[in-house]
């Protein structure tokens, strides 16, 4: 494994625009990542397996639920904190921000919005620490960018909720303790339900043969009859508004992280640069690969504005549904670019596991995906700024 050697670009002087908290929130996540993520994930890439080990170290620095109240486990930090260590984590890897992404904005986020009290003081603490691993079901077999037509549905026994159904590509499932499920009651409603792990008909079968987020543990949720308590419930929202408006969280984290994989792939690039000899120059004296480099800048310094911008709108309760589309489809897409291009500049080598970029080039093409597609995030501004819905 090279030595991290990772500095991180600000070509517009972004960090005069952050807090003292936001850079020693940023400077202790960059820290971890350095010392406990970057030595071993290029193993843990190659045998496809998720490192356990560092779930603690996730909860230390805040990647649990960084924004949750502190009286529920939570470090009570802003959004622009939330999104600084997202971006920290994926210049680590995409596959482990998933971790954290998924457990913050996606089973922390709806049971401390949608939940009553008692779930609040039962499962943040625990969730916040790592001491609990959650995941997120929506996506089913038949169902992805249309989640409102799920098949996966419970009924009133009287005393308990009878679940039937299947979700798959979920993150964490294979080792969750629990998963926030969303499925339509009798009516045809959407709510979410805590199903946890042991309840019986409940089962989470890995997923194999991933060439992209290879770090990450990925799986199913199988539901044949599950009794789930009636208290399992999440009673303050429900709709397919409740687990969208648990994508927004994710889906604005997914714009910071992303910038973090470019951040990687262009500095391992200019380095490179500057290191590697053809024709008696440094590669990086040539025109071609400063052109790559001058265009990548300006594409992760375009993206750090946008974001940065969304943070403030986040925090002052300002930002929308379309505003965060714009940013995960724009930072995702300007990411890919990035690395297909860093991968170039280092012809054969940047195949190899010696560096990062392949590994970020195949763990960005699932986050392109997942959260919402390039297309549907396309068709999501394109229906807020004509005011016709075009997904079908």
């Amino acid at each position: 494994m090279r030595p991290d050697l990772f500095q991180s670009p600000d070509y517009y002087l972004l960090d005069e625009l952050l807090s003292d908290e936001h850079k020693m929130v940023r400077d202790a996540a960059r820290a971890w990542v350095k010392k406990e993520v970057s030595p071993i994930i290029e193993e843990y890439a190659q045998r496809a397996e998720f490192p356990k080990q560092i779930v603690k170290g996730l909860g230390e620095i805040g990647g649990f639920g960084p924004y949750i109240p502190v009286e529920y486990g939570g470090a009570g930090l802003d959004q622009i904190s939330y999104g600084l260590i997202m971006q920290e984590i994926e210049r680590g890897d995409s596959g482990v921000r998933s971790t954290s992404s998924v457990q913050s904005s996606l089973v922390m986020y709806p049971i401390w919005k949608y939940g009553n009290e008692e779930q609040r003081m039962k499962y943040l603490p625990k969730l916040a620490t790592g001491e609990m691993i959650g995941c997120f079901g929506l996506t089913e077999p038949d169902y992805g960018s249309n989640p409102g037509g799920m098949v996966t549905n419970f009924k009133d026994m009287g005393d308990h909720y009878l679940l039937n159904g299947a979700k798959m590509w979920i993150s964490n499932a294979p080792f969750a303790d629990i998963a926030v499920v969303w499925a339509k009651n009798e009516e045809g409603r959407i709510h979410g339900l805590i199903v946890e792990r042991g309840m019986e008909g409940f089962t989470t079968p890995e997923t194999h043969n991933k060439w992209s987020l290879r770090a990450s543990a990925t799986g199913e949720l199988i539901f044949d009859n599950v009794k789930v308590p009636k208290e399992n419930l999440l009673p303050n929202k429900s709709g397919l508004g409740a687990p969208l408006g648990c994508l927004d969280s994710a889906r604005y984290g997914i714009a910071w992280g992303a910038i973090g994989a470019a951040m990687d792939c262009y500095d391992t690039a200019l380095r490179y640069s500057k290191e590697r000899i053809q024709f008696d120059k440094p590669i990086g004296a040539t025109q071609l690969q400063q052109k790559k480099l001058a265009e990548m800048i300006t594409e992760i310094t375009k993206a750090q504005l946008l974001t940065w911008r969304l943070g403030v709108l986040r925090n002052e309760g300002k930002a929308t549904s379309a505003q965060i589309s714009m940013a995960k489809r724009n930072n995702v897409d300007m990411a890919l670019t990035i690395a297909r291009d860093a991968r170039q500049m280092l012809g054969g080598m940047g195949i190899t596991g010696e560096y990062s970029i392949m590994r970020h080039m195949m763990n960005l093409e699932s986050v392109v995906t997942y959260e919402g597609t390039h297309d549907i995030h396309l068709l999501i501004t394109g229906m807020d700024i004509t005011g016709f819905p075009a997904f079908k």
